[in-house]
């Protein structure tokens, strides 16, 4: 019995088995120490990397919302352009006979003028009349044809959009500003002004 005490006592005083297990003891706080450092670097390197890609997810978003709206300013921009271009060609066709009009003009009121002077009532005249009338109508008819139309107001109210006032003359008869005769014929290739018709115009 004092054998097992007398082994029991030496080993519980033996200095090389108390530092052991201690040293073993130590090692395994360290290696619990360091097993908790290492899993709380992961949860922060996960936190980390959440907070890094949260602005990168928001940064991302803002540059497509912005490509989206450089394409729709782009697209709009591309439509306007090619609206004014197919105003344009419909512009350069509609009015492309305009100085070519301008130009034709003083034939008709040539024409015009020359079958004023004849006078109707000599009968050899009469065939040259007639055959200024015809060939009025066909100019005229060939003008309509390329939509360039006469303005002749006589008896309408003065428009300074489409008449020019060589004259005015009191006529008591007339409301004020009403055209009372055509100089010279005004003319208008769709819907634009050629040339204004020269008018007098009455006073009041």
């Amino acid at each position: 019995m004092s054998d097992e005490t007398n082994k029991e006592s030496s080993a519980a005083n033996d200095p090389a088995d108390n530092a052991e297990i201690e040293n073993q003891e130590t090692t395994a706080e360290q290696s619990k120490e360091d097993l908790n450092a290492e899993i709380e670097a992961e949860l922060l390197d996960e936190l980390d990397t959440e907070v890094e890609q949260q602005p990168v997810s928001e940064q991302l978003l803002e540059q497509v919302a912005k490509a989206n709206d450089q394409v729709l300013r782009v697209q709009a921009e591309m439509q306007n352009v090619r609206r004014r271009a197919e105003r344009d060609v419909e512009s350069a066709h509609k009015f492309a006979l305009d100085k070519f009009a301008a130009d034709l003009l003083p034939v008709v009121d040539n024409l015009e003028r020359a079958l004023a002077s004849i006078d109707s009532a000599d009968e050899g005249q009469k065939p040259v009349a007639e055959g200024l009338e015809l060939t009025i109508k066909s100019f005229m008819d060939v003008l309509a044809r390329y939509k360039i139309e006469a303005i002749d107001p006589a008896g309408q109210p003065f428009d300074a959009e489409l008449h020019q006032a060589v004259s005015m003359v009191p006529n008591p008869d007339l409301e004020p500003n009403t055209v009372m005769d055509v100089f010279q014929k005004g003319y208008t290739l769709n819907g634009r002004l050629v040339r204004p018709a020269m008018v007098v115009v009455s006073q009041g």
